[in-house]
Order: C-alpha cells, then sequence, then structure tokens
C-alpha cells in the first residue's frame, strides 16, 4: 500500500505547483480497500468555485492515468459547481 500512496503522491506532484500558484494544495487522506483514493483540497483549493473542474481535469485524471490500480478518486470537501 506505501508504493500505491507514493505513486498516488507523484501523480499529484505534476498537478501541484498549479495549485500552489493559487494559494491551495491537495493532501491524500487515505486509499480504501476497493482502490478509491481520498484527497483533501486545502487552502484557496478547498473554497474555490473551480475546485470542481480542477478535481476532474487536473486531480482525478493525473491519478487514474498514473495508476491504473486506482477505481475511483473522491473529494471530501469539494465545492459545488454553480
Amino acid at each position: 500500500m506505501e508504493d500505491l500512496i507514493q505513486r498516488v503522491e507523484n501523480a499529484l506532484n505534476s498537478v501541484r505547483p498549479y495549485l500552489i500558484t493559487d494559494g491551495g494544495n491537495v493532501k491524500v487522506v487515505e486509499i480504501t480497500d476497493d482502490f478509491t483514493v481520498k484527497l483533501e483540497l486545502l487552502g484557496a483549493c478547498g473554497t474555490c468555485p473551480m475546485s470542481s473542474m480542477t478535481f476532474k481535469a487536473g486531480l482525478e485524471e493525473a491519478i487514474l492515468k498514473s495508476v491504473p490500480e486506482i477505481r475511483k478518486v473522491e473529494a471530501l470537501n469539494l465545492v459545488p459547481a454553480f
């Protein structure tokens, strides 16, 4: 599981510079037994109305592409799109 977490972190590191530039970040909360990654959006990402787009097109896509074992990605504090 430790290897899986590191691979997810590496995938997120490809997106993190863009999040940090806008005052945000992301944290892996857990990877469940059914291979669901649970993320927490931090800083500005936690309240940004664009966070759902960032999540789908950035975070989720990066993880699913880089770590094929992962079946699902969830953000625990995603701001609903308007």
